[in-house]
């Protein structure tokens, strides 16, 4: 079984459901991994087997990934443990 490599396409995609479906956790990702308190909105942007990049109101992001991604599946692996990292307000 193969897995799905991370491309443009595979990163746009990811992006528009996290943003579409996962709103919450985007936010989460800018207030804790951007130590941003206070914005509008927050949207994934793009997203590489580095990093994931955050347009958060007039500014860009980067958070790094603590490894390498090796394809979706990890992505989507990475992102759910990094948003249960994330301690309860």
């Amino acid at each position: 079984m193969s897995s799905e490599p991370i491309t443009q396409e595979s990163s746009k995609r990811i992006c528009n459901h996290m943003n579409k479906d996962h709103q919450d956790a985007v936010n989460a990702y800018a207030k804790y991994y951007g130590k941003i308190k206070t914005f509008k909105s927050a949207t994934i942007i793009s997203l590489s087997p580095e990093s994931i990049h955050l347009k958060i109101d007039d500014q860009t992001l980067e958070i790094e990934f603590d490894h390498i991604l090796q394809d979706c599946s990890d992505a989507h692996k990475t992102l759910v443990r990094m948003l249960k990292s994330i301690p309860a307000d």
